[in-house]
């Protein structure tokens, strides 16, 4: 039988290698990446049957890239394994096609124990942040949340430059042209009643699209 195929991604070289010793003798790791886009280019090649991913990676984080993959291949079953325990970001997790949950500073143990259960059709939350999730999930996302507030085009302009990229830096990365990048800019300041680039950036770290 062959060993269920599983895909790192994380922007922490020494974690993934770390992962990656821990999980081979069961599972074949087919590829480790380190930024959102690279996770969607990997996905759509490799075809694995799970993702291990962190919510914070460079120029698309990971709720963006999953959202995205959830559409294209929903039978690829995803973990976030992250530092991040806040109960309404669980919740969005899950909201973008996630079936586990797991922090960083869980047992090694335990994100075993959450790849045997989802590989198997069930859903994993680590116990750490159980209850606030629920209460989160009861509650709905909050009024005025980013997701709720900007379109996918422009949370991943947001990201781009609060990661400090140039407009035509993020023009190229986006492959649109800079003035599709100003038109999104000043749409989102202008949404979201922000009047400077340091208030965007603020926004984006608070919404957990980037790290502080």
């Amino acid at each position: 039988m062959s060993k269920p195929r599983i895909i790192l991604a994380d922007d922490h070289k020494m974690l993934t290698e770390a992962f990656e010793g821990l999980l081979a003798d069961d599972y074949e790791i087919v590829d480790m990446v380190a930024d959102g886009h690279a996770l969607i280019e990997s996905v759509a090649r490799h075809q694995p049957d799970l993702i291990v991913v962190d919510v914070s990676m460079p120029l698309l984080n990971g709720l963006e890239a999953v959202r995205k993959i959830n559409k294209s291949l929903p039978d690829v079953k995803i973990i976030f394994l992250t530092v991040n325990g806040d109960p309404e970001l669980v919740t969005e997790a899950f909201r973008c096609g996630a079936s586990g949950y797991v922090l960083k500073n869980s047992a090694a143990s335990e994100l075993i124990n959450a790849i045997e259960l989802v590989l198997r059709g069930h859903f994993y939350v680590t116990h750490l942040i159980t209850k606030g999730m629920v209460n989160a999930f009861i509650e709905g996302p909050k009024p005025g949340g980013v997701s709720s507030r900007l379109t996918q085009r422009q949370r991943e302009v947001l990201q781009l430059l609060a990661e400090g990229h140039s407009m035509k830096q993020v023009a190229e990365i986006l492959k649109i042209s800079p003035r599709t990048v100003a038109f999104h800019k000043y749409r989102i300041m202008d949404e979201l009643q922000i009047p400077s680039n340091s208030e965007l950036i603020r926004f984006a770290v608070k919404n957990n699209m980037v790290s502080p």
